[in-house]
């Protein structure tokens, strides 16, 4: 069972990450553990998932590294992602499932999945 996955961010950039990750995908804050809140960066839940935002120095996005979120309304989805600003690219070479890559506001690429017939 995975419990979190976690993906960088660079130094200060908290308020665009709870701007997406609140405001668009829907996710709610999480607290740090008093101990790792001085190193900056949030922690986000919802819909069945836990991502960790954490800061790096020499920050750069990963392109090809990325979670598979497994969402029910995927077209909501996609229109969510879309009126804000951000790209929605579907792929369907995943048998049985329907999916979509996008990337958050630092570029980290997101892929979110449903089953075909859900």
């Amino acid at each position: 069972m995975l419990h979190h996955v976690q993906l960088a961010c660079p130094p200060g950039s908290e308020q665009a990450l709870r701007d997406f990750y609140q405001g668009v995908l829907g996710l709610a804050e999480i607290p740090k553990p008093p101990a790792l809140a001085a190193r900056g960066g949030c922690w986000f839940r919802g819909h069945g998932i836990e991502l960790h935002l954490g800061v790096e120095t020499d920050f750069r996005p990963a392109r090809k590294a990325h979670p598979g979120l497994l969402v029910s309304g995927l077209d909501e989805w996609a229109g969510r992602l879309r009126e804000a600003g951000y790209p929605v690219t579907f792929d369907d070479d995943f048998p049985g499932m329907r999916r979509f890559y996008s990337e958050d506001p630092h570029g980290n690429r997101l892929e979110f999945l449903e089953p075909v017939g859900a």
